[in-house]
């Protein structure tokens, strides 16, 4: 019962701040806003407050900004529809920027709980060190393939290495045992070909040790910043491996999967900041995909809605809002059937333990 509670709250948040994106966007480009809701299906609660009724609704898996003019023809100066083409494109996105946005300040928070911020340049490599802290038999595999500390890693099979998550990826993803890699070294950058990261004694996938570097505001928000970009990219590259194969559509989860992902997260450590850092941790990846995902040129989606308004700005004439309306209404059914179909694997991958 606790995680399918703390999973409402993280899925209400996250609705909650995309819809406000919206919202907020529409109201400062003077867009009357007849619904705001949270949530589907029957009210809970409602109230009216100026034009715009607000309500919080049974069913926490989504929500809504009704905008007048929005899906039909309306003379209303305010409407949706009359407004210029850049306004109705940037009250589309504005739900997947805050989306994005709760991401970063989320790491930022997150970064500012733990210890020092890690960096790409190699501080040390596995083996038997001395009293003084000197290694004096190395047991790297990296380090026999020529990596030194002090090199800043630029890059691994073609990949650029912003935070540490990137490199997680890349080492954790790739189906070799062996990497391209190029390093920063004083200033100039060298190639290394066929790297392995193997530690020769324990045989385990890292055998290095990342600089971390002091908290400060700058360092902070730099490595919120990247770390922010890092899983955009990752969320792009999951969707591009997806559409080629490498991943099948048994791998997603839905509602059900990501529930029973939120409670494994939840027990994740030994106190409650601990737990609390992995519930974030977990957050920032969904809302962050939440964005991203909805900027898909799909029917029904943000980005569905946006390439029927990049087709009205090329050719100056808005495609009739009926002939809009079918294709979404066509997208949210095969959205639906695909979330059913997803929900029925979750569902078994449970029952199979």
């Amino acid at each position: 019962m606790l995680k399918i509670i703390i999973a409402i709250l993280i899925f209400g948040l996250i609705i909650a701040i995309h819809e406000f994106g919206h919202f907020a966007v529409a109201k400062s480009c003077g867009i009357k806003v007849n619904k705001f809701a949270i949530g589907m299906g029957p009210r809970i609660v409602k109230f009216q407050k100026g034009e715009t009724e607000y309500s919080l609704r049974l069913f926490p898996i989504g929500g809504f900004c009704a905008m007048e003019g929005e899906d039909d023809s309306s003379d209303d100066k305010r409407a949706f529809n009359n407004k210029a083409v850049w306004q109705r494109m940037l009250v589309v996105v504005a739900g997947a920027f805050m989306n994005v946005l709760l991401g970063f300040v989320l790491i930022i928070i997150l970064t500012s709980m733990g210890g020092k911020i890690p960096s790409m340049q190699i501080a040390g490599f596995h083996g038997v060190k001395n009293e003084s802290g000197q290694t004096t038999q190395y047991q790297s595999s990296s380090y026999e393939c020529g990596l030194r500390e002090g090199d800043v890693i630029y890059s691994v099979n073609g990949l650029r290495m912003f935070t540490d998550s990137d490199l997680v990826y890349e080492l954790s993803s790739s189906k070799e045992n062996s990497f391209d890699l190029v390093v920063n070294r004083n200033g100039q950058k060298l190639e290394f070909n066929n790297v392995k990261f193997e530690d020769t004694k324990t045989k385990g996938m890292i055998d290095f040790y990342l600089k971390g570097l002091n908290k400060s505001p700058l360092n902070v928000v730099s490595y919120s910043a990247k770390d922010t970009v890092s899983i955009i990219r990752l969320t792009w590259l999951s969707l591009s491996d997806l559409i080629t194969g490498q991943y099948s559509v048994n791998d997603l989860s839905g509602p059900v999967g990501i529930v029973s992902t939120i409670g494994q997260a939840a027990s994740v450590g030994i106190n409650i900041k601990e737990k609390v850092m992995s519930l974030m941790n977990l957050t920032i990846f969904i809302t962050i995909n939440v964005g991203i995902c909805n900027l898909l040129p799909i029917p029904a989606l943000d980005g569905g809605r946006f390439m029927f308004l990049l087709v009205e700005a090329v050719r100056r004439k808005p495609v009739k809002p009926e002939h809009e309306g079918y294709v979404h209404v066509a997208g949210m059914f095969l959205l639906f059937a695909f979330m059913i179909f997803v929900t029925y694997n979750d569902i078994l991958k449970l029952i199979k333990g």
